[in-house]
């Protein structure tokens, strides 16, 4: 609903309308089956509304307070964590990351097979772990030999511990020189490693008594709490499924969808993917990945954007000073590794910082916005970002994988742009 005055926030209700008529249209055609998108500026929650459902199974409405796996937007939550420590004198971004985890000192690049193995022009460094720039991956694709050591290496990755798992990780080659490339990796989860060490305490730990406490984030964890089961989305994905990575294949169970006419489709457009009672979000963790692995509402997402288009402040508790939150949000990239792309996906116009992508080339994007926009989404296609030019930032929410299937996050952007008038 919209909470306050919108033409005091300098956007237009009947043009806000408009960003209605697209979250509801994804619905009404069965193609996802709920959203729920907000947008804040000027200091002011200007729009949140839910359309659909959280589970069509149950017919559980999509509301407010829904549950959402928000995978990929754990990262900047880890690289605040990290930046708290580096603002604490534990460690310069320039560091080797071997100085606190040794493990990485005896790193090698593979050079072309498994037998040409040299060593790195230079070390990894802690900032390289920010930028995705330290040599590491995810095993998605196909153009290294070391590609297949990750999928090998890490098929029971929810069964380590995050220590066990770094240990293992520094064992592989690198896939290049720290620094010559961007590739989209666990150097995130690396960092919440990072992070265990230098604060003498578990990640989950850190996140809970010097961000989630702090902030009042009360919804965002490792786990979805027993009693707030009910409110956790499930997650669906396209016909005829979508294997992520290591996790189980989609269940077979088909969604019930509706046609553009309102009746039931013919043929399904969404399938399950994963109901809520099935997730591995719904039992302790073992593997605490910073890079992926917590769950969290809409409203502590917004706390937790405000504290950083505040400049690193929310409601007088502090986490990071302004300075380091504007170094976190420049582009760090050189311009030959401009724009960044995960496997064939390029992000067009985007570098990036210490907390995620950067908007560096405005025309390149081909979606109105500002330089400096930052921010990231998750591979379940929720998203949030953050534009100091404009005091704004918006949050998409939703529970559909693969994330860029469709493009309804920049379609989510543009409605909200257009809407602006002062």
């Amino acid at each position: 609903m919209t909470t306050v005055d919108t033409h005091r926030a300098g956007l237009s209700l009947q043009r806000l309308s408009r960003v209605d008529r697209l979250l509801d249209s994804y619905v009404d055609r069965g193609l996802l089956a709920g959203t729920l998108g907000l947008i804040y500026r000027r200091g002011e929650t200007v729009y949140c509304n839910a359309f659909g459902h959280r589970e069509l199974g149950s017919g559980l409405p999509m509301t407010e307070d829904t549950i959402f796996r928000i995978y990929s937007m754990t990262k900047p939550i880890t690289s605040v964590a990290a930046l708290m420590l580096f603002e604490e004198g534990h460690l310069l971004l320039d560091d080797p990351v071997s100085n606190y985890l040794p493990e990485f000192e005896g790193a090698q690049v593979c050079t072309g097979d498994l037998d040409n193995l040299v060593p790195p022009d230079r070390l990894p460094t802690v900032k390289d772990l920010f930028l995705h720039t330290a040599g590491l991956s995810y095993g998605w694709d196909q153009d290294s030999p070391v590609e297949n050591l990750y999928r090998q290496s890490f098929g029971n990755r929810e069964q380590l511990p995050l220590d066990k798992f770094v240990q293992k990780l520094a064992a592989l080659p690198l896939l290049y020189h720290p620094g010559t490339r961007w590739r989209y990796s666990y150097a995130t989860d690396v960092l919440g490693r990072l992070v265990e060490v230098l604060s003498g305490k578990s990640l989950d730990e850190f996140f809970r008594q010097e961000i989630f406490k702090p902030l009042a984030m009360t919804e965002t964890a490792f786990q979805v709490d027993a009693t707030s089961l009910d409110r956790f989305s499930a997650c669906y994905c396209p016909p005829g499924g979508f294997s992520f990575g290591s996790d189980p294949e989609p269940d077979t169970e088909t969604a019930s969808v509706s046609s553009d006419e309102g009746g039931r489709a013919e043929e399904p457009t969404i399938e399950l993917f994963e109901a809520p009672r099935d997730s591995r979000f719904t039992k302790t963790p073992v593997f605490l990945s910073g890079g992926g692995g917590l769950v969290s509402t809409i409203g502590d997402y917004l706390r937790f954007s405000q504290m950083l288009l505040n400049g690193g402040v929310l409601d007088g508790q502090r986490l990071l000073g302004p300075k380091t939150v504007e170094m976190m949000r420049a582009n760090h990239l050189p311009a030959d590794l401009v724009p960044i792309a995960i496997g064939a996906d390029a992000h067009p116009g985007y570098g990036f910082g210490l907390c995620g992508s950067v908007l560096v080339d405005l025309p390149a994007t081909s979606t109105p916005g500002s330089v400096g926009i930052y921010g990231w989404g998750g591979a379940a296609s929720t998203q949030f970002w953050i534009d100091p030019q404009e005091e704004m930032l918006g949050i998409f929410m939703t529970q559909f994988m693969p994330a860029g299937y469709y493009p309804v996050a920049r379609e989510f952007r543009v409605a909200t742009y257009q809407a602006i008038v002062d």
